[in-house]
């Protein structure tokens, strides 16, 4: 209910208006009421007056001696009469006498006789219609706080309630207006209380500001004088306030009471629900001003206290109850009623909040998963957030990410953002699952753009004046204690003789970043650390590890602060330097030995440099060992001696290591002459190039391998990359490859520390750096072949692709620029490529796209890819899939072919059904020009051609001629090249724009087409014609090298429509001179992850790499670019295209043949996952196994049994249960967040465990996949660069692997389903079997009428016994380390997270087999069970798997849900529209009890589609739909059920829809759409009255709903 926006105009509080007040029948009224009431003549006074002095009780006493007896009450109404017969404006009369009977109340209600007096006088005047209770009680109701207010406030409070200040909001005053009025002061008096109605969580209050303050009326002057007023309260006036306050409080109750004997209208009812509330939530402020002794009994009120308590509740059952249901129960469970601090020592009131307690436990069990706190990013995936976060600006919602965690408020909503953080109580469960969620990213190293979303600073760095930072989930002090529990762990590791080396080096990247962002206090951690290695773990702490770690840092500027400037600088300092710790190394000659025994040294040079008044506490023996390194640096830089890096010895390599933390700046000096070291040369010439024109370059050394360049100090990797850069980008000469090559190296080895984004990161460095020739070419080249996957892993894909149009579309237009255009469309095709999300075609979203009509036409197909393979993660964004579409056919001249439009989704297909192709009219255009065409051409083009004639035909033939330039040679050719004259058309097209050359290629393919089929028609060979297009296009391609082959093949396969262009295609990627090309490329290049080559990069002549039309008269060499290069990203969709046109065996070819060039493809793992889901069920066994073998096998962590299960020579037959136990124990074992802190105590408490089942040491995976898969420590990521993380790999693995198998998706989801059902029960009866004992708790006997997870009856009809056969549970427990209870749960949460990575057709046969276990259930067929019994079993079959596990009573339907559940939370929004299967198949529901479950199921899914408003009306629609089956009129239920038996769900509804028009947690503002109203209302149509009755707010009648009555829309429009 909206609370704070009533739409009724106000009344005067304490005075009635100006108009009334000088109504010619006031007098005469107010002296009939003083008659009646013994007041006399003399009483009339102003109200104001009667309240400033209360008569006492002298007073009283004196006035009675002196006054005649009043008539009896029975005539008052006939004197009335006549005083109403002498109105003629009825309405205006009604309005006197409800403000005159106001102002009495006010002022008699302490006067027993005279208040029945008036009760008697409201009912009589009732019975003549001479009252309007929709008018009066809000009047009086506002005049009562009014009156409530002491003396020296009343002015102040006029304007509070005034007309004046009312109508110009038009809203009923939000309860903190309300109390204000009333002078319900907060414990905070300078602050205004917060609302009844302002709970999304405990934690809401403080952390946004209050909806209704903003629209409070209230002054500040009118607060803030609280001071003052509570020297009043202790005074005998203020008592004796109280005393009268607490009458007329029970006077007005009994008022409320008599007119809700009457029906009201609904914003009446509100406004009553309102005050009462108020009046009970601070029933104990007047408490707050009295004595110290009687502070004790404040909660115990008197009896006037309690009588207006009980009156109050009288109300409010009344409003809420059931029968009438005049204001929804669900007002209560969103009211700040259940908080109240001081529950008053009164029964009714306790039952009351007990009553709200126990209804909103059950309603937000309904908006929560099963399994909830198991919830965890696995960071297997990529998700965009989908939830509106309230006070964060549309830009920042725009580049959330999918809350890490979830937090639930007392409502069941999930929170967000800082509000999370905040709410966590330390030592709580949450916290740990915070801290387990951080120490898994720790592990797993997510990208730092996930970091940068959901950390909060820490509060010593945090600006005060700085917002809360949206999708902020994790506090500084969770990131510290994760952070101290990484290195606890590491050093566990270290101790336990394991080589985690790498480990700590991934560790070191982020734990630089997190120190740099300001994410962790320094001072804060140091303090921790100590704390924890000298207290809790004692006895770890016996390398140098942690000082190395330390050394890392130091020079970052927030800790040299705090070690300079800080007031604990010294505590701080002698802390660090208690870190140290002798080396005991078994090998003292290796380098990370060296390093470390070295490193104290290092630490404490540095200090003595920082800060003198620290000096003293350093230690003498390394400042001496300080000279030992000075010594060897003197030695190996002495003379003119070049160090040669490829031939150090460990030892060298070790104390080089050491001098990148002592000297930075020498070491880095020489690092750069040791790629310079072999001096520079000139660059010959190339064929176009005048001989003036050389270049200088420098002569190429070999790279720095990763091994040495892995212990550089990150100070010296900073240090290092911005020389490289003013070296690359601004020095004289061509860099080596070499240095490129180290340059990127460094990007890659510490991807936390040294992202830069380098568009903006070299603009910023110099303005016109990217204006220099050669400098915009050799960025995007190191972007193209050396940097793609790790701007993808940095989320920065989008960014990139729209900084690369900007060069596109500045260019495309320009004459001559074709290697810059090409190579950037070349890694805009790449970057459309890797993005795994839904994007926008233009930053802005208006307008035709700025991309070539290749780039348009690639972002279709990826869009095609993306929706189908991986969905869209909020749906919100297909709105914008149409105006997408219409900007890029905007500038398109051709649609897809009906095979290719077979295979995209839906969704796209339907999008683009009304597109029309624009090929016929391109060749009347082309017949049009042809005449004019052919005449230019053998103008230009015939053999002896005038050279001159080029610039002639540049500068004066038409826009729409060029286009067809390349058509017209074709068509003068005759297949024949010596026809034309070559030199002139290539200078042409040299000379044309980039967009003229494209333009070119395409309308050259349409008229290529066209013509053979015009000459098939007049009887050629369709051999000859091949032969002679292909030959005519060798002479454009290979010949003359004329144009650009990646484009043209592109063009080729956008017309797969005609049958001769994919032979094309294929005749042109079988011709040998591309096949020496690619071979020759494959040579060159060295291996295929450059950063392992070691050897000397050889630079490739500019016109051999990329031929005469890309290089022409270019001077800038090449580093990594080649024509072969080119064709990586044009592959994959050649054999996409093939695919969908049945060539398969040529497809698989073509695999075969481009394999080792494929090699070199970054995104090649993504390539494979994907179209094996994009084709699932289309593609051929020995297909399959060819795409597979594009990858690096040995690499990939495949199941040991993988490659029998999809070998073609065993029949096709479904693997065996535990083949996919397997499968998902690896995904517990690498991918889920581990339960537990193994680095403190626990079942896992050694390193060893953690070793065992996390993935970056041995991982379970090699139990799985064989000794060739084991990988030593954790792989960093330029190991795993596709797709990024080791988690995202194991689980994309297991995706490839489903997606492989010879069998059916419903034979998939069957197996995976039928262990989810099974697994606890084979588990615990393998684990009991295993050690000899019986564990089975509760087998049957918890509840005798609900099965068991042990017993037969739960698995449903069809399954007779848990099924253990095919499952070998013995070592699976020992394999992952977890119990076997926490094992199978965990296994339902990967099987979830599973399925919600496969495509659609797994998703149907998932909701057919889980409704059918659903409904086999006995217990839900038996008929003869009662109504109780069957409840019982299910709340016993819902309850959560983790509980239900650890008593070893797990049920089918319990764990179903569960799985199903996992699988929603994992699943992108688009693809939720398919759960509505569900509800179909469970229909028609019959009984309370699948009614029930259908909710349990479902109805965490409405929360989660919030902002996804026509996916969440069809799910509720669902809901209605159920609902009406088993509570519609007609409905044919076994057992009656009444209408409070599903309150909850009553409850859930009211609760769903506020969420829903919020768009997150309910605040007191939230109200529900019209829509939703509107559906809901529809829906109760077809209810039982009963039910009905209970919705009756949810509809958009605004007489019979509050909720429309409070709408905006709906008030203004009734209709």
């Amino acid at each position: 209910m909206d609370q704070s926006q009533n739409q009724r105009p106000a009344t005067s509080t304490t005075t009635p208006s100006r108009s009334f007040q000088f109504h010619p029948l006031r007098v005469p009224i107010f002296d009939l009421f003083n008659l009646y009431l013994g007041l006399g003549r003399n009483s009339r006074q102003k109200p104001d007056d009667s309240l400033r002095d209360p008569p006492n009780k002298t007073q009283k006493r004196v006035h009675a001696l002196n006054r005649e007896l009043p008539p009896p009450n029975e005539q008052f109404i006939l004197d009335f009469e006549q005083l109403q017969s002498q109105c003629a404006d009825q309405d205006q009369l009604r309005s006197v006498t409800e403000a005159i009977l106001i102002s009495l109340v006010v002022q008699c209600s302490g006067h027993g006789p005279r208040a029945d007096f008036l009760l008697f006088v409201l009912r009589s005047l009732c019975g003549i219609g001479c009252i309007n209770w929709d008018s009066l009680l809000p009047s009086l109701l506002s005049s009562v706080s009014s009156a409530e207010l002491p003396v020296g406030q009343l002015s102040q409070a006029v304007p509070t309630v005034s007309s004046s200040s009312l109508s110009q909001t038009g809203m009923l005053p939000p309860p903190s207006t309300i109390a204000n009025s009333s002078n319900f002061q907060s414990s905070n008096p300078a602050s205004p209380l917060t609302s009844v109605h302002t709970i999304g969580s405990p934690a809401q209050s403080t952390m946004e500001p209050l909806s209704c303050a903003a629209m409070s009326p209230v002054k500040s002057s009118d607060i803030s004088s609280a001071g003052q007023q509570s020297k009043l309260r202790g005074s005998p006036s203020v008592r004796t306030n109280d005393i009268s306050n607490s009458s007329l409080r029970q006077l007005c109750c009994k008022i409320i009471l008599t007119g809700l004997e009457f029906s009201l209208k609904p914003v009446t009812y509100a406004e009553i629900f309102n005050y009462m509330l108020n009046w009970l939530v601070n029933w104990d402020q007047r408490q707050q001003g009295i004595d110290e002794s009687d502070v004790i009994k404040s909660w115990r009120p008197d009896k006037a206290v309690i009588a207006w308590l009980h009156s109050c509740l009288d109300v409010i059952w009344l409003l809420v109850d059931e029968g009438k249901c005049r204001v929804p129960f669900y007002e209560l469970l969103r009211s700040d009623l259940q908080f109240i601090e001081n529950i008053p020592d009164d029964e009714a009131l306790f039952t009351l909040i007990l009553e709200i307690h126990r209804r909103r436990d059950m309603m937000a069990m309904h908006m929560q998963m099963l399994d909830q706190h198991l919830h965890c990013p696995t960071f297997g995936t990529h998700r965009i957030l989908n939830q509106t976060i309230p006070n964060v600006s549309g830009e920042a919602v725009a580049h959330l990410r999918l809350s890490p965690i979830t937090y639930l408020s007392v409502l069941g909503e999930p929170l967000h953002g800082e509000d999370i953080a905040s709410s966590i109580q330390k030592g709580s469960l949450d916290w740990e699952r915070a801290v387990r969620c951080i120490r898994h990213a720790l592990r797993t190293t997510p990208s730092p753009d996930w970091w940068r979303r959901v950390l909060v600073l820490a509060p010593c760095y945090r600006n005060s004046s700085q917002g809360p930072t949206a999708g902020a989930v994790f506090s500084s002090e969770m990131i510290c204690e994760a952070t101290i529990d990484r290195i606890v762990e590491l050093l566990k590791m270290t101790n336990s003789e394991i080589n985690c080396w790498q480990d700590w080096l991934v560790f070191s990247d982020i734990f630089y970043f997190l120190i740099k962002s300001g994410c962790i206090d320094f001072v804060d951690f140091v303090d921790k650390l100590v704390s924890r290695l000298t207290e809790g773990d004692h006895h770890i702490l016996k390398t140098n590890h942690v000082t190395w770690l330390l050394a890392q840092i130091i020079r970052i500027e927030l800790v040299m602060n705090a070690l300079n400037s800080d007031p604990r600088k010294v505590e701080t300092t002698r802390k660090i330097l208690s870190f140290h710790r002798e080396d005991r190394s078994s090998d003292p000659n290796n380098p990370q030995s060296i390093l470390l025994d070295f490193v104290s040294s290092c630490q404490n040079l540095r200090i003595w440099s920082l800060n003198s008044s620290t000096r003293e506490y350093l230690n003498n023996e390394q400042l001496q060992k300080g000279k030992q390194i000075d010594e060897w640096w003197r030695q190996a830089s002495k003379g003119e001696r070049m160090m040669d890096y490829m031939n150090m010895d460990e030892r060298s390599i070790g104390m080089f290591w050491v001098v990148t933390y002592t000297m930075a700046q020498p070491a880095c000096e020489t690092v750069m002459n040791w790629l310079n070291s072999a001096g520079v040369a000139d660059l010959l010439p190339g064929a176009n190039l005048q001989q003036a024109e050389r270049l200088m370059a420098t002569r190429e050394v070999s790279p720095l391998p990763m091994s040495l360049l892995s212990g550089f100090s990150i100070n010296l990797c900073v240090k290092l990359s911005y020389q490289m850069e003013d070296s690359l980008f601004s020095g004289q000469v061509i860099p080596s490859i070499a240095m490129v090559e180290t340059y990127t190296r460094l990007l890659l080895l510490a991807p936390h520390s040294l992202f830069r984004s380098h568009f903006n990161h070299l603009v910023q460095r110099n303005p016109s750096l990217l204006s220099k020739p050669g400098v915009t070419l050799l960025v995007l080249e190191i972007l193209n072949y050396r940097l793609l996957p790790l701007y993808r892993y940095q989320g920065k894909s989008k960014a990139l692709m729209y900084d690369v149009t900007k060069i596109i579309s500045a260019i495309k237009g320009k004459r001559g620029d074709h290697r810059v255009f090409r190579l950037a469309e070349n890694l805009c095709l790449n970057l459309i490529f890797s993005l795994r999300d839904f994007f926008l075609v233009k930053r802005e979203g208006k307008g035709p796209t700025e991309f070539t009509e290749t780039l348009n036409r690639v972002t279709v197909i990826t869009l095609a890819i993306l929706i189908k393979t991986r969905g869209i993660a909020d749906a919100e964004h297909l709105l914008y899939l149409q105006n997408m579409l219409e900007q890029i056919m905007a500038t398109s001249h051709h649609t897809w072919s009906e095979k290719t439009l077979h295979h995209f989704p839906s969704v796209l297909r339907e999008a683009l059904s009304g597109q029309t192709d624009k090929r016929s009219l391109a060749i009347q255009t082309w017949q049009q020009a042809e005449t004019t065409v052919i005449h230019q051409c053998t103008q230009l083009l015939s053999p002896s051609a005038d050279p001159s004639y080029v610039m002639t035909y540049i500068s004066h033939s038409f826009p729409q001629h060029r286009q067809y330039l390349c058509a017209g040679a074709l068509i003068l050719m005759h297949g024949h090249a010596e026809n034309i004259n070559s030199g002139n058309l290539g200078r042409v097209l040299r000379e044309f724009s980039p967009e003229e050359v494209t333009s070119n290629i395409y309308t050259m393919v349409d008229v290529l087409l066209h013509h053979m089929q015009i000459e098939l028609q007049q009887g050629h060979s369709s051999q000859d014609l091949m032969l002679k297009a292909c030959a005519s296009i060798a002479f454009f391609v290979w010949t003359n090298e004329l144009l650009p082959l990646d484009i043209l093949l592109l063009a080729l396969i956008d017309r797969d429509d005609d049958p001769h262009a994919l032979r094309m295609v294929i005749s042109l990627l079988d011709r040998p001179e591309l096949q020496q090309r690619v071979k020759h490329f494959c040579m060159t290049r060295g291996h295929p992850e450059h950063w392992l080559y070691s050897g000397i990069f050889k630079r490739v002549e500019l016109q051999k790499a990329l031929g005469n039309h890309l290089a022409w008269k270019d001077r800038y060499p090449v580093f990594f670019d080649d024509i072969a290069a080119r064709l990586l990203p044009v592959i994959p969709l050649i054999i996409y295209r093939l695919i969908e046109n049945d060539a398969m065996d040529t497809a698989e070819r073509l695999l075969a043949m481009y394999s080792p060039l494929l090699a070199y493809y970054p995104l090649r793992f993504t390539f494979v996952r994907d179209i094996l889901a994009y084709f699932y069920g289309h593609l051929p066994g020995k297909l399959i196994v060819r795409i597979l073998n594009v990858l690096d096998i040995s690499k990939i962590p495949f199941s040991e049994s993988f490659p029998q299960q999809i070998s073609l020579t065993n029949p096709v037959m479904c693997p065996p249960l535990d083949y996919f136990t397997t499968l998902l124990l690896g995904i517990v074992n690498n991918v889920i967040p581990p339960l537990h802190n193994n680095s403190k105590s626990g079942s896992m408490g050694d390193a060893s465990s953690n070793t065992l089942r996390t993935a970056q040491s041995k991982p379970p995976a090699v139990s799985q996949s064989g000794s060739a898969n084991a990988s030593e420590g954790q792989k960093a990521f330029y190991q795993i660069q596709d797709p990024g993380t080791y988690t995202q790999l194991v689980l994309e693995t297991a995706v490839i692997e489903i997606l492989s198998l010879p069998i059916s998706a419903s034979q998939i989801v069957q197996s995976l389903v039928q262990i989810v059902v099974n697994i606890q029960p084979t588990l615990i009866q393998s684990s009991n079997a295993l050690h000899g004992g019986s564990n089975s708790v509760g087998q049957g006997s918890v509840l005798p009428t609900s099965p068991s997870g042990g017993s037969t009856d739960s698995l449903g009809a069809s399954r007779s016994t848990p099924s253990v056969s095919g499952i070998n549970t013995s070592n699976f427990a020992s394999r992952s380390g977890y119990t076997c209870q926490q094992l199978s749960c965990l296994l339902i949460q990967a099987c979830g997270l599973l399925l919600a990575q496969l495509p659609s057709d797994f998703h149907s046969q998932l909701y057919l087999e889980t409704t059918r276990i659903i409904k086999e259930n006995w217990w839900l067929k038996d008929g003869t069970r009662s109504l109780g019994e069957i409840d019982s079993a299910v709340g016993y079959a819902l309850l959560d798997p983790t509980w239900a596990a650890q008593d070893n009573t797990s049920t089918a339907i319990g764990n179903v849900v569960a799985l199903l559940h996992s699988f929603f939370s994992n699943l992108p929004q688009e693809w939720l529209e398919g759960t509505n299967v569900i509800i179909k198949q469970l229909r028609p529901v019959t009984s309370v009890a699948m009614l029930r479950i259908a909710f349990r199921v479902m109805g965490p899914l409405l929360p989660k589609l919030a902002n996804a408003h026509a996916l969440f009306n069809k799910t509720l629609s669902s809901l209605l739909t159920i609902l009406v089956d088993v509570f519609g009129k007609n409905s044919q239920t076994s057992i009656a059920v009444d209408a409070s038996d599903i309150a909850d769900i009553i409850d859930f509804l009211h609760h769903v829809v506020h969420y829903e028009g919020q768009g997150g947690p309910v605040q007191a503002s939230s109200k529900p759409r019209p829509e939703v109203l509107a559906l809901i209302g529809r829906a109760s149509e077809s209810l039982r009255p009963d039910i009905q009755h209970l919705l009756s707010h949810l509809n958009p009648d605004v007489n019979s709903s509050v909720y429309a009555a409070f709408h905006p829309k709906l008030a203004q429009n009734p209709t």
